[in-house]
């Protein structure tokens, strides 16, 4: 009898099955972050899903469950540099390159959401909308968004006249207001446009690092 198959995806390898999201191909600022998680069947996390659906409160319980519970998992980032020579698509795909290969065990199969797969080792798919299908990628999306998230606070507590604790580095108004009013940081993609228009404004083209 043949194997069933689940979302589409047909079950043709036995062995580890790891999913890959990312977090921050949007923003404006900060490097784009990827993760890639191994679950353990015989330890079941409830209540994984699509992050962005999740509470920031529930997002945080579940990053500890899943560290504490998957088999293994990676989180690895792609740089601002990185982003701004290669392209935010080139470095999202890195950084989830660099998810995969930090995995402490070589998965039989990678699962990413969205429609785009890294160049890989092992053999990849891709399933849009898999974070809110597949567990693993589930956990993935919740892993790199907790850490993006970490990171802003970071930023926030150094530079917090820019408010990455409110806006996550997204291109909201008052981002957008405190880059006009305090200039480009360090930290800001210098490839993405209303950061590229703020530099050609050579009193803004500067800011505290």
């Amino acid at each position: 009898m043949p194997a069933p198959e689940q979302l589409g995806l047909a079950w043709d390898r036995v062995g580890l099955i790891a999913g890959v999201d990312e977090a921050g191909r949007g923003p404006l600022a900060g490097p784009v972050v990827a993760a890639a998680v191994i679950l353990d069947d015989q330890a079941p996390i409830a209540g994984l899903g699509d992050s962005k659906a999740l509470s920031e409160k529930k997002r945080e319980r579940l990053f500890d469950e899943i560290r504490a519970k998957a088999l293994c998992c990676c989180i690895a980032e792609a740089s601002v540099e990185e982003i701004d020579r290669l392209n935010i698509l080139q470095a999202t795909m890195l950084a989830m390159r660099r998810a995969v290969e930090g995995l402490r065990l070589p998965p039989a199969k990678v699962l990413v959401d969205g429609n785009r797969i890294p160049v890989l080792k092992v053999p990849a798919e891709a399933i849009v909308k898999g974070d809110a299908k597949v567990a693993a990628i589930s956990a993935a999306s919740i892993l790199a968004k907790v850490h993006r998230d970490r990171l802003c606070l970071q930023w926030h507590e150094a530079l917090p006249q820019y408010g990455f604790a409110t806006h996550k580095g997204y291109p909201t108004a008052e981002h957008l207001q405190a880059l006009r009013a305090h200039g480009v940081s360090a930290w800001h993609r210098r490839s993405f446009g209303p950061v590229r228009e703020l530099l050609a404004i050579p009193s803004l083209s500067g800011a505290p690092s």
